[in-house]
């Protein structure tokens, strides 16, 4: 089996809990899949990677958070709020994900949704682990308090 080969199938294997992972990030599917798409070809060009997996990962969450950061500009002159499309609980406890800010939901996604360590987290954030530390507790805090509201 040659490298691509190899990188097809890999790639083909963490597909789906990259887009889950994106759209934890993100807030949005579409936006997941285009990031997860656009991540393949970035990834795909670099044949002589030690860790392709964790590389594309890493990719990923970066192409999430210039999402979020472009997305950020485009909310703050929104007329109208979204409309709940699921079961009221879920939608509203969505919401206050939503509404942490990135780097808080980016953390939090990366601990509870793909498991990693905190020293992963930091490795893919560029930040200390104590940092990682740091955005989990807050970001874990403001959502019981917003739940408890």
């Amino acid at each position: 089996m040659e490298l691509d080969d190899d990188r097809e199938v890999l790639f083909l294997r963490e597909r789906s809990g990259l887009v889950r992972l994106a759209h934890v990030i993100t807030g949005s599917n579409l936006v997941a899949e285009d990031i997860v798409h656009d991540a393949y070809f970035r990834w795909i060009d670099r044949p002589d990677l030690a860790n392709p997996g964790g590389y594309l990962r890493t990719i990923v969450v970066n192409l999430a958070r210039d999402a979020i950061r472009r997305r950020s500009v485009a909310e703050r002159v929104r007329l109208d709020p979204p409309v709940p499309l699921g079961e009221p609980e879920l939608d509203e406890t969505w919401a206050i994900v939503r509404r942490l800010p990135p780097r808080y939901r980016t953390a939090l996604a990366l601990r509870f949704y793909e498991d990693l360590s905190e020293r992963e987290i930091a490795e893919m954030m560029g930040v200390r682990p104590g940092t990682v530390k740091s955005l989990i507790h807050r970001g874990l805090a403001r959502l019981r308090k917003e739940l408890a509201s």
